[in-house]
């Protein structure tokens, strides 16, 4: 493999671990300590969960890709 192509999928991989992540520490926030996201609305709050749920969605997603053509 060369030098660029491993260089890129590891940014792409470590991008996607990132987001995971981040999408993870977004649902623990609000599911658990709903008080560190301030004053929200009920469907704020859901708006909220979906986006992070769409997040963490994506990233495995992503993550599985790689492992399946660039493992």
């Amino acid at each position: 493999m060369s030098k660029f192509k491993e260089w890129a999928i590891a940014s792409l991989r470590s991008k996607a671990e990132t987001d995971r992540r981040m999408a993870l520490a977004s649902l623990d926030l609000i599911l658990e300590h709903p008080a560190g996201i301030g004053d929200h609305s009920t469907g704020d709050l859901h708006n909220n969960l979906n986006e992070a749920l769409s997040s963490l969605a994506d990233a495995e997603d992503r993550l599985e890709a790689l492992e399946k053509y660039f493992s």
